[in-house]
């Protein structure tokens, strides 16, 4: 019997792009990649969102221009107000790729009327929304697809005039350069995600084709006074920093969020991987990816350690305070 005071991943057998957001009453929303709609789990704690059943929250007009496709969805509370912004497309290429956004009418995610605002007016299409609040500023940053051939797809950033429409220029901030960025064929930089501590803004990423055993998380940083949109202000780590951990059977670790503990006094990766690796399994047949979870440190130069990747069958200690 497995102590009560620990618990094993995944958290999901299958659920891809894991997005886990804590609320200020304290209880937690995880939502995942489901193809065709957006759902939302909910639980009081990290660890009973395993037991949560999902409901959905939305599901597009079968003949709607962005109904097809649907990934990465993010929850996010702005100003007292909650959105989802996700991905999807017409059912066409990577051309038609957008980021939507939908916007709660009340309070309540899982039982609130969700409404359609429309697609945000980014320079390039892309993927992998996510916000970020900076000095009485929005700013927007995606994966956008900007320089074919050279590269898939690169980390782009905008200021936003509300949480749905961008203004001014769509600054580069982080392209795929190094042969760590381009494994599988092709060079990728995505899912962009902030951690804050110490004075500084992470910016931490997935690399390289998510059908690669060696995708992974990259990541580059700021200083809390910087402007966000300068991209020679920011200074990317010359090496991957969360990596594939064969001895546990662990491959492609990637696209993830951050959440802090139930008490606040420990911060968590939520991520997807793969339990087998590539040669053992064609990704393209929908093979599945599973959501984990593990508590992340700091080192003594105030930047993120992310540690190795833990097994499906290791023992790992309960989010502290829950």
């Amino acid at each position: 019997m497995m102590d009560q005071r620990k618990f094993q991943n995944p958290i999901l057998p299958d659920g891809a792009d894991p997005w886990m957001v804590k609320d200020r009453d304290g209880s937690y929303y995880l939502t995942v990649t489901l193809g065709n709609r957006i759902a939302l789990w909910k639980s009081n704690s990290m660890t009973g969102l395993a037991e949560a059943e999902p409901v959905t929250v939305w599901t597009p007009e079968p003949s709607g221009p962005y109904s097809h496709n649907l990934w990465a969805p993010e929850l996010h509370n702005i100003d007292g107000r909650w959105y989802i912004y996700y991905t999807a497309n017409d059912g066409g290429g990577d051309d038609t790729r957008r980021v939507c956004v939908l916007e709660l009418e009340g309070q309540d995610p899982l039982k609130d009327e969700w409404v359609f605002k429309g697609t945000v007016n980014t320079a390039y299409p892309g993927l992998d929304g996510t916000v970020i609040s900076h000095q009485g500023e929005l700013y927007f940053f995606y994966s956008g697809y900007g320089h074919f051939p050279d590269y898939g797809s690169a980390i782009y950033a905008a200021k936003m005039e509300n949480p749905w429409t961008l203004s001014g220029t769509n600054a580069l901030i982080s392209a795929p350069t190094e042969p760590w960025e381009k494994q599988g064929g092709m060079a990728i930089n995505e899912g962009p995600v902030f951690l804050r501590r110490n004075g500084r803004i992470f910016l931490i990423f997935s690399a390289s084709a998510t059908w690669s055993d060696d995708y992974c998380l990259g990541m580059t940083s700021i200083a809390e006074g910087s402007d966000l949109l300068d991209p020679l202000a920011w200074e990317k780590h010359p090496g991957p920093v969360f990596v594939k951990n064969p001895d546990e059977g662990v491959y492609a670790p990637g696209h993830n969020s951050f959440t802090g503990s139930p008490d606040d006094r420990e911060d968590w990766i939520v991520y997807h991987a793969y339990s087998y690796s590539e040669s053992e399994m064609k990704r393209s047949d929908g093979s599945r990816r599973s959501t984990r979870m593990q508590k992340i440190s700091w080192n003594e130069d105030g930047s993120p350690d992310f540690g190795a990747p833990a097994g499906l069958e290791q023992n790992l200690d309960l989010p502290s305070g829950e």
